[in-house]
């Protein structure tokens, strides 16, 4: 069996990323907070982007009630790590037309947890189109085309919307806030909105006909949600309340708390190798399936309330045996979202 390492295997390239919120409470008289109608109390939203690796690569913190989804690429774009995802995952939020138009535009393969499908509009290449089994998807016959005369018109004034935001230049969330309540009258918003029309309708599509698509795009969402109760459980200080006021401070708290749990996340996975090991020895069968139901978000022997030496933060640590005897490329081969510490050590 090859031998894999695991520095190699943490600092792999990932293909995928999840990115979700979870709810922060904050004190009311907080220039950020505002009341959640979900979760009915003050707050803010840790917006994290959280890689097929378990880690945390990029972390907002945004306030309640805003549209969730116009951050989904803007965490992407500021990701300045060494792990560039191409395909992001994400909850039902994610399927609107323009984030789905923008992420194409940009390069990058959205595929978002779809709950609610039988709610979607499928838009048809052109009036003419028909198909055999599935044309009641697309609703009455000659409705529902793309138009793409007009994408074909404004393709320079996409593109060259797309470099801005590349470049910095505008924000992809304030692109996708005015796209979201520009007026349909205008050109550019059209075409997006046909060019979001038409990579949603073959995202549907490919989730509807892939079962393994859909448990990748499940077990991704799944994890970023694990992180999230992760994370939580790791800013237990002053019982998780964000207590400070200037939001650049709450930004910094909360790509802290994400530094902190991505440590322990290394952390854990060091010690899960190291079991591994021992059990190799042993002459134990590990398979890679095996370690595919593992997680490195384990808190049971964590002691959040211990001594903290901070006199030892000098000390350089012995190296880590970077080497774990179990070939993971059969999970690997199964697609960018597969799950388990497979992806992680």
């Amino acid at each position: 069996m090859p031998e894999r390492t695991l520095i190699g295997i943490l600092s792999r390239t990932a293909y995928a990323v999840s990115a979700d919120g979870t709810h922060m409470d904050t004190y009311l008289d907080n220039l950020l907070a505002q009341t959640s109608v979900r979760y009915g109390k003050p707050g803010g939203i840790a917006y994290h982007h959280i890689s097929d690796t378990y880690i945390a690569l990029f972390t907002h913190f945004i306030p309640c009630g805003v549209w969730e989804a116009v951050y989904i690429i803007e965490g992407l774009l500021k990701n300045t790590s060494e792990v560039q995802p191409t395909t992001v995952h994400a909850d039902t939020q994610g399927q609107s037309q323009p984030v789905f138009a923008l992420a194409h535009l940009l390069g990058f393969d959205l595929m978002p947890r779809i709950r609610n499908w039988k709610g979607m509009t499928f838009y048809r290449p052109s009036k003419q189109s028909e198909y055999v089994h599935i044309d009641a998807l697309f609703g009455e016959p000659g409705k529902n085309s793309i138009d793409f005369d007009l994408i074909e018109s404004q393709f320079r004034h996409l593109m060259r919307v797309a470099v801005s935001v590349r470049e910095g230049a505008i924000s992809s969330s304030t692109l996708l806030k005015r796209l979201r309540s520009g007026s349909k009258k205008n050109a550019t918003y059209a075409a997006f909105r046909e060019v979001g029309r038409v990579i949603r309708t073959v995202q549907l599509l490919r989730y509807l006909s892939d079962a393994p698509l859909r448990r990748r795009v499940t077990a991704a969402t799944n994890k970023v949600e694990a992180f999230n109760g992760f994370s939580q459980w790791l800013g237990f200080g002053n019982r998780g309340v964000i207590a400070d006021n200037d939001p650049v401070e709450q930004e910094k708290a909360m790509k802290f708390n994400a530094l902190l749990t991505n440590a322990v996340i290394f952390h854990n996975a060091l010690d899960i190798a190291e079991i591994v090991r021992q059990r190799l020895e042993e002459g134990w069968e590990i398979t890679p399936e095996d370690l595919a139901h593992v997680s490195p978000y384990l808190t049971e022997h964590l002691n959040r309330f211990g001594e903290y030496s901070t006199h030892e933060l000098g000390i350089q640590p012995d190296a880590y045996d970077p080497k774990l005897d179990v070939d993971f490329t059969p999970l690997r081969d199964q697609g960018p979202a597969a799950v388990g510490f497979g992806q992680a050590a």
